[in-house]
C-alpha cells in the first residue's frame, strides 16, 4: 500500500472510530435529542454549500423518498438511539454493538428480498449474533441496572434502524450523488428531531463548555464532512469489500479512545463478544464479496 493510501485508511478509521468519542462528550453535557438536532441543523446548510459547489442536484421521484427513508432512518434514527444510548453506557460499547448493523441488513436481505447467501455468509451471521448475545447476556448476569439496559437497548435499536435505512436505499445508491444524499438525509434528520427534542426534552441547552464546543464542532466538521467525503475516496480507490473491513475497525478504535481518553472500561465478556461480532462481519463481508450482484 502507498503512503498516501496508508494514510487515507488511518485518517479513515480514526475518524469514524472518534466519532462515538465526541458524541459521547457533547450528551455529558447537553441532553442527546437536542444535541444530535443541533448538529444536524448546522451541518445541513454546510452540505447545502458544497452540494451546489459541486453542481450537484437532489434526486427525483423514487431516489428522492429513498433518500429521505435513509435521512429518517439510516442517519437521524440511527444516530438518535445511537446518542441517546451513550447517555447510558459508554461510547466504545456502543460502538461494539452498533457495528451489528451489517447483520440486520444481511438478515433483512435473505428475509424480505429472499437473496440467498453461501454457507460461510449464514456461518458469519450465526457468529456475529452469538457476539452480540454474549454482550448483552453477559451484562445481564452481572446485574444490569436500569441505565445500562436502556443503553444496550437504544444501541441496539440504532444498529437495526440504520440497516433499515440503508435497506430502502439500496435501490438508489448507483444513481445518487454523495453530497446531494448527504445533505438530504441532514436536512430530513433535523427536521425530524427539533419538534421531537421540544416535545421530549423540552427547552434547547443553554450552557456550552468549551469540550462540548469542540467535540460539536469536530462532529460537524471532521465527522460529518471530512468523514463521508473519506468516505467516498475510500470507495473509489478501494474495493466494497476492503470498505466494509475497514469500517470494522473503527468499533475497535472507538473502545480503545474512550478507554484512554474518557476513562470507559469494557469488560472481557464486552471484549471477546465484540471480537466474536467482528469475525462474524469478516466470514460475512468475505462471503458476499465472492457473490456477483
Amino acid at each position: 500500500m502507498k503512503a498516501a493510501d496508508l494514510g487515507l485508511v488511518v485518517a479513515f478509521v480514526l475518524i469514524w472510530g472518534s466519532a462515538f468519542n465526541t458524541a459521547k462528550v457533547v450528551v455529558t453535557e447537553w441532553s442527546p435529542l437536542w444535541a444530535l438536532a443541533i448538529r444536524f441543523a448546522l451541518t445541513a446548510p454546510l452540505l447545502l454549500a458544497i452540494m451546489l459547489a459541486m453542481r450537484q442536484r437532489l434526486p427525483r421521484g423514487a431516489d428522492l423518498g429513498r433518500v429521505g427513508l435513509m435521512g429518517l432512518l439510516g442517519t437521524g434514527g440511527y444516530l438518535t438511539f445511537s446518542w441517546v444510548a451513550m447517555a447510558h453506557i459508554g461510547s466504545g460499547l456502543v460502538a461494539i454493538i452498533s457495528a451489528a448493523a451489517p447483520l440486520f441488513v444481511a438478515l433483512g436481505e435473505a428475509t424480505l428480498f429472499r437473496r440467498r447467501f453461501p454457507a460461510l455468509a449464514w456461518v458469519g451471521l450465526l457468529l456475529g449474533w452469538v457476539g452480540v448475545a454474549l454482550l448483552g447476556g453477559s451484562r445481564a448476569l452481572g446485574g444490569l441496572h436500569e441505565g445500562e439496559a436502556i443503553g444496550f437497548l437504544f444501541a441496539l435499536l440504532g444498529a437495526a434502524s440504520q440497516a433499515a435505512g440503508l435497506l430502502c436505499f439500496a435501490p438508489a445508491r448507483g444513481r445518487v450523488q454523495l453530497w446531494a444524499a448527504s445533505f438530504g438525509q441532514s436536512l430530513v434528520s433535523a427536521a425530524m428531531l427539533l419538534p421531537i427534542a421540544v416535545l421530549i426534552e423540552g427547552a434547547p441547552p443553554v450552557s456550552l463548555g468549551t469540550p462540548t464546543l469542540l467535540a460539536l464542532l469536530y462532529t460537524i466538521f471532521v465527522v460529518g464532512i471530512g468523514g463521508y467525503a473519506l468516505l467516498f475516496v475510500i470507495l473509489r480507490r478501494f474495493p466494497p469489500s476492503t470498505a466494509a473491513a475497514l469500517q470494522l475497525l473503527a468499533p475497535p478504535v472507538a473502545a480503545l479512545l474512550g478507554w484512554a481518553f474518557l476513562r470507559e472500561s469494557l469488560g472481557w465478556a464486552d471484549l471477546i463478544g465484540g471480537a466474536i461480532t467482528l469475525l462474524g462481519l469478516c466470514l460475512l463481508f468475505q462471503a458476499r464479496a465472492r457473490v456477483p450482484g
